[in-house]
């Protein structure tokens, strides 16, 4: 009983984290078995297929669902205009005493650089979640194939 609590939360899990939403088998007691006959059939089955694919949708889930999200990370820029127009002061008093001048651009300059680093880190970061979500997508369709089999060799219309 244990174990069929476990897999309905880890489902429920896996809609709340919508990046992994496998289609779930649609399941039809074909020879009229009854519902506490396809409850058993269907728990067995789910521990079958667990078993034949390696595949946990309640790990799964967990895995996905604390999986970080991609970073904001506003504060960089910030400081990369503040380096930037440091560097500049010192480099326009230096070259003639534009302090001011040369703030402006190095500012300028620091928050384009930042920007631009930042937007690469967010595309490596959504790019590596992306692939984590369509690995986890593929094993839970495993995982439902599996599940499908079982109860179609029980006797279940499965779609």
């Amino acid at each position: 009983m244990q174990r069929t609590s476990r897999y309905w939360i880890g489902l429920t899990m896996l809609w709340l984290v919508p990046a992994v939403q496998a289609q779930q088998p649609i399941i039809y007691p074909a020879r009229g078995q009854s519902w506490e006959q396809q409850q058993t059939d269907t728990a067995q089955c789910h521990s079958w297929a667990q078993q034949t694919t390696g595949v946990d949708p309640v790990a799964l889930a967990e895995r996905m669902a604390n999986s970080p999200p991609p970073q904001q990370q506003g504060g960089q820029m910030f400081r990369g205009a503040a380096g930037g127009a440091l560097f500049g002061t010192l480099i326009g008093g230096a070259a003639g005493g534009h302090w001011g001048e040369g703030a402006g651009i190095g500012a300028l300059v620091g928050t384009m650089g930042s920007g631009m680093r930042m937007r690469r880190e967010q595309q490596q970061m959504a790019t590596q979640q992306q692939g984590m979500q369509q690995q986890a997508s593929s094993q839970l369709s495993t995982y439902n194939r599996a599940v499908g089999a079982c109860m179609t060799g029980r006797g279940y219309t499965v779609e």
